[in-house]
């Protein structure tokens, strides 16, 4: 117990420690001191002789016990100047609130004084009404002194003692929970914002707005969503915006760049423990511009994880300062290291056709295959389809031309929105009147609404739902060209209009459309199936080796069937077919010093078999 006393010691004046005793044992210990505090005033010893850690709990307990006030003890006289005196039991009831007697010492105290005594000895009373006792009997008038103004030691000290009992009103307390409010706003403010964040990253939306300020009536996609939970949420609208600190409002665009930054690490370092520290590993590269005209490096890992899935994560977008190998090299270099990943556990790499990817000397896969010989290189199965299905297709002059025309096409019927409207409407009272007729069916999800797609050279698939969506809208297409012709703005536009219905409706442009058609059509399969996450090396070879098949089962035996498909939607809409025993006339050449062939031979030899052949190589 003494352990809990300050005590001098004969070498210096420390505090013994408390460190060393097991916590119930200070517990009991303190359990004791409590109970065994002395009542009597002059027996006590000082409040800065208890430890300050047990300090607060002596002096509650002194405060919840009644004041030592023996009003039927029988007060010894004291000879003052020759005259008998003794303590008044009526001044109990003059200071009901602090005065303490001890029999012992036959002598006053102030209980308050005891208990928060500060270090002003004259204003204080010295330690008369603490430590010694007060005991001049014949002057009254000394109390009324140690009481003081408002602003004395004693009522500074009774102060104290109120709020001591009182946690509520403690001044540290209210410190205390306005700290835990402070922080519980700050928590909810922050958990709002980054909901907010989380939802725009995860939809891929913008963040900022074009005008920000108090009256804009569209302050952008942050600013509006955070507004549209706190309308919703009274929780969240007591600490955001102009109920937020005006510091510590967390909607500042740098503000939303270190969160959005914060969960892009965390996103990564999700990745980075789902691949694990010996797990092997592939990785993807590609690079492109962003609008802004800067060069990017995208990469993604593809991995197995702890459940055998095979995984792939977008991991990141570097800027280059160019696409030579060296760089991208240098980039992958600094991505590796940031994220604790080694090129030892590389397993694969895939990348596009491009010479700075794949070229055999310097190119980025023969770097990273001098550091590891275990990363083989794969080419991008996407861009190999890509340059056989379309590059390779267009090099035939007639299918390069046909591609050229769809473009001009797509291009000048969607030049407006009047007239994608006016296709949209032709060709869905087309449908309505098809349906009537029974000449297609009905039911959901069929003839939904749609108009003419522009390919793109970096979607390969693009191509066959342009070709798709052109031979489902063939009649609309002429409609509207017609229109144009008869009611173009100008006369370029009426005249480019005219050559396109011309070559429109001409045999060698139906021929060449249903080719691709078929073809990519055979390719479409293929093309969904390569997208998979989970497809391995043996399995696509499989799909390409099947998907070969077809086309050389479409080049040995579909020419009938294909020959049919055209000749019929030529007759559906007033296309001229020609005889296929006639010499083949080549529109815009000269026949001078041309062989003479039939236009079977050349349907036939020179584009079905040929552009089949081309993508069969």
């Amino acid at each position: 117990m003494e352990r809990y006393f300050k005590r001098k010691s004969t070498e210096d004046n420390i505090s013994p420690s408390t460190t060393d005793i097991p916590e119930s044992s200070n517990e009991n210990n303190i359990e004791s001191i409590l109970a065994n505090l002395p009542g009597d005033p002059g027996l006590r010893l000082r409040i800065s002789e208890y430890d300050p850690n047990i300090r607060d709990q002596v002096r509650r307990a002194y405060l919840q016990r009644e004041l030592v006030q023996p009003r039927t003890h029988q007060f010894p006289y004291t000879s003052f100047a020759g005259v008998q005196r003794r303590f008044n039991p009526k001044w109990f009831d003059d200071f009901p609130t602090w005065l303490e007697y001890s029999i012992s010492k036959n002598a006053v105290f102030c209980r308050s004084c005891y208990l928060f005594k500060l270090e002003i000895p004259d204003q204080a009373g010295n330690d008369n009404f603490t430590s010694k006792g007060f005991h001049n009997w014949k002057k009254k008038c000394r109390l009324r002194v140690h009481v003081g103004g408002p602003n004395s030691a004693h009522n500074q000290a009774l102060l104290h003692c109120e709020a001591l009992m009182n946690q509520n009103q403690h001044i540290q307390t209210i410190v205390h929970k306005q700290s835990d409010q402070a922080r519980i706003d700050y928590r909810t403010r922050l958990n709002a914002s980054l909901d907010c964040i989380r939802f725009l990253l995860r939809q891929g939306l913008a963040f900022r707005g074009h005008d920000e300020s108090e009256d804009s009536s569209n302050k952008g996609n942050f600013l509006e969503l955070l507004k549209f939970l706190a309308d919703h949420n009274e929780g969240i609208k007591d600490v955001v915006f102009k109920n937020a600190p005006e510091n510590l409002k967390l909607t500042s665009p740098d503000i939303q760049k270190d969160l959005v930054y914060a969960a892009a690490c965390e996103t990564t370092n999700a990745i980075m423990f789902d691949i694990g520290d010996d797990a092997f590993f592939s990785v993807l590269v590609d690079e492109s511009r962003d609008i802004s005209v800067k060069e990017q490096m995208v990469v993604v890992l593809r991995y197995v994880n702890t459940n055998g899935q095979v995984v792939e994560r977008f991991v990141g977008i570097k800027h280059v300062p160019n696409t030579t190998a060296i760089s991208l090299k240098e980039a992958i270099d600094q991505f590796f290291s940031i994220n604790g990943l080694s090129i030892s556990r590389l397993r694969g790499q895939g990348y596009d056709g491009a010479s700075n990817m794949q070229g055999e000397f310097n190119g980025l896969k023969t770097l990273i295959l001098k550091e590891n010989e275990s990363a083989f290189y794969i080419h991008c199965f996407a861009h190999q389809l890509q340059l056989a299905l379309v590059a390779v297709a267009k090099n035939h002059i007639q299918i390069g031309s046909f591609f050229c025309l769809v473009n001009n096409v797509v291009t000048i019927v969607g030049a407006s929105c009047k007239r994608r409207d006016m296709v949209r409407e032709r060709q869905q009272t087309k449908v309505m009147e098809a349906i009537q007729d029974y000449e297609l069916p009905s039911g959901q999800g069929l003839n939904q609404e749609t108009s003419l797609k522009r390919a793109s050279d970096t979607r390969w698939g693009s191509h066959y739902g342009t070709l798709v969506s052109l031979v489902n809208m063939f009649s609309s297409v002429i409609e509207v060209l017609e229109m144009i012709v008869d009611d173009g703005v100008s006369l370029d536009q009426r005249g480019e209009a005219d050559i396109l219905l011309n070559l429109l409706q001409s045999f060698d442009f139906v021929s060449s459309l249903f080719l691709m058609k078929e073809i990519l059509g055979i390719t479409n399969v293929l093309s969904h199936a390569l997208q998979k996450k989970d497809l391995d090396i043996v399995s696509a070879m499989a799909l390409v080796k099947a998907c070969k098949q077809q086309l050389q089962a479409m080049r040995d035996n579909g020419w009938d069937a294909w020959l049919d498909k055209v000749s019929s939607f030529c007759g559906k809409h007033d296309i001229d077919i020609p005889d296929m025993n006639d010499i083949f006339v080549a529109r815009g050449r000269s026949r001078r010093r041309v062989e003479k062939l039939t236009n079977l031979h050349h349907y036939r030899v020179d584009l079905f078999i040929d552009v089949i052949d081309k993508q069969l190589q």
